[in-house]
């Protein structure tokens, strides 16, 4: 089922009584989602993620704008005819009822020419549960199971109506971190077999970028990108979305662009040629002040590298080595570069020097904060 958002907006009466204006929890959203794809809406707590999520379910209604179901407008139909299956954060099972019988829960709500027999609902609990792999939990009852067999008997039981779209509202925050891992995998291993439109809401970047065939990046109820994990991960289109993607976080540095380098403090650390409006204003003798953002895998210790940083400590993480820095230009508290262990030998002693892998850099307006094009020279 494809939905289409267009130009939708919700606003919500202000609790402040002594504010008149209307707090705007999504702000003319414009989204298309194809048929069968599992997307990603990512965004920190009060974004909007969750109220785009019931705005799609109809459990909340548009200030203005319209939502398309295919080439149908539901934007005024209730949430139960919508065709629609949702998983809470908290699943939000009866715990007096067998894990049977909360599957089968939503079907005994069908009336008319799609009301089933005991017997029916029984077989199609059956399949969907062998499908979420809990076919052998079926008499137990919520307080007998873990937190993940929890989340599954959730999924099962909005996937048993074989719904047209299947809505997920934060379902893994309150599984531990190994269990998350097992279970997202389940998550895009039962999307890709059932060819459901999957709407995946959540907080964790991680979460998102590994599963989701698009990540849609939300702030203040305004989307900032829209794009497939790793390009916008590599090519973020400003400095918010370049700071919330990845783990860990994109090191900021306070620098400038003269004659085709880029400074960090009095050190060229990198050889560009700027490109679009910001290119031109790099063509005479003037400085350009910029944000300078390095992903944590974009540092190579060297010992001619052109980014010389206090050497804090080094901390092994097994596969990966963190090596914790600092710098005056520095935005913040401390670097972080993770380099492969085995790069690590000869790193010691009060500094440490750095060369800088191109792709993992980004240039950000000062200003604006927008991306600013370049390449490396």
């Amino acid at each position: 089922m494809k939905i289409t958002l267009d130009h939708v907006t919700k606003r919500f009466p202000n609790r402040n009584k002594k504010i008149h204006e209307d707090v705007i929890a999504v702000n003319d959203f414009t989204f298309e989602i194809l048929d069968g794809k599992l997307i990603g809406l990512l965004g920190p707590s009060g974004c909007g993620k969750s109220t785009t999520l019931n705005l799609i379910s109809g459990l909340e209604m548009p200030s203005a704008g319209r939502i398309f179901f295919g080439d149908t407008d539901v934007t005024n139909l209730p949430a139960e005819n919508r065709g629609v299956g949702l998983v809470f954060q908290n699943y939000a099972l009866y715990p007096h009822l067998t894990v049977m019988d909360n599957i089968t829960f939503p079907l005994g709500n069908l009336r008319g020419a799609e009301k089933l027999t005991k017997e029916q609902m029984r077989a199609k609990a059956t399949e969907v549960a062998k499908l979420v792999q809990i076919g052998e939990l079926m008499e137990r009852r919520p307080s007998e199971l873990s937190g993940g067999q929890q989340q599954r008997v959730a999924i099962a039981r909005a996937l048993v109506k074989m719904p047209s779209v299947l809505l997920l509202d934060e379902p893994l925050s309150n599984l531990d971190a190994r269990l998350r891992l097992q279970t997202r995998e389940e998550l895009a291993r039962i999307q890709r077999e059932t060819g459901i439109t999957t709407i995946f809401v959540t907080h964790d970047q991680e979460e998102a970028m590994s599963i989701s065939d698009l990540i849609v990046v939300m702030k203040d109820g305004v989307i900032h990108q829209i794009g497939k994990p790793q390009e916008v991960y590599d090519s973020p289109c400003n400095l918010f979305v370049a700071k919330f993607l990845g783990t860990p976080p994109i090191n900021v540095f306070e620098g400038c662009v003269r004659n085709g380098q880029v400074f960090i403090g009095e050190e060229a650390v990198l050889d560009v040629k700027l490109t679009g409006d910001a290119g031109a204003a790099d063509s005479g003798d003037g400085s350009l002040p910029v944000w300078i953002g390095i992903r944590p895998e974009g540092f190579v210790p060297a010992n001619d590298g052109r980014l010389t940083c206090a050497l804090s400590k080094i901390e092994v993480m097994g596969r990966d080595t963190s090596v914790v820095s600092t710098h005056p230009s520095f935005v913040g508290t401390t670097i972080r570069s993770i380099i492969p262990s085995e790069d690590v030998t000869g790193i010691g002693g009060e500094i440490v020097r750095f060369r800088l892998k191109p792709s993992k850099v980004c240039l950000f307006d000062k200003t604006t904060e927008k991306t600013i094009g370049f390449e490396a020279r």
